[in-house]
């Protein structure tokens, strides 16, 4: 009777842990950067690539929700909070794997020519996970 009872057990624990639905991780990637001058002031085009978000299928398509904030991080070490702020729908016929996060901002003439770091913070808006990714670049005179 015991070993019947332990056999039954280990086949409940393993039948449980086989069952259970792997959680995506929120993570960010392959971050790029630059900044070109126009003028007095600088443009910045930066991206990263995201995965492992939840998305809600419904009529055939699969949609997503994220939120990103993005930083700057002057050749100083001040961070600029939040100098941008998006909120993006995506929406395809698929499931998507992964998806490309933009952004295009201008830095006037009080961001003087330096090394310069790009931050995206972002927030699944499904399951509430975070990430972040960062890449660097340079502002010429």
């Amino acid at each position: 009777m015991r070993q019947a009872a332990a056999v039954l057990f280990l086949f409940a624990l393993l039948f449980s842990a086989c069952s259970k639905k792997e959680t995506a991780r929120l993570e960010a990637f392959s971050p790029e950067a630059f900044a070109y001058q126009l003028g007095d002031s600088s443009e910045v085009d930066a991206t990263t690539r995201v995965k492992g978000f939840e998305q809600k299928e419904e009529n055939g398509m699969f949609t997503a929700t994220l939120s990103y904030d993005i930083d700057i991080v002057t050749p100083k070490g001040d961070t600029v909070k939040s100098i941008i702020s998006k909120v993006v729908d995506k929406s395809q016929k698929e499931k998507m794997t992964d998806t490309p996060l933009e952004v295009q901002l201008d830095l006037d003439s009080t961001y003087v020519k330096g090394n310069y770091k790009i931050i995206f913070r972002i927030k699944d808006a499904l399951s509430n996970q975070t990430a972040v990714s960062s890449a660097d670049f340079t502002v010429d005179e």
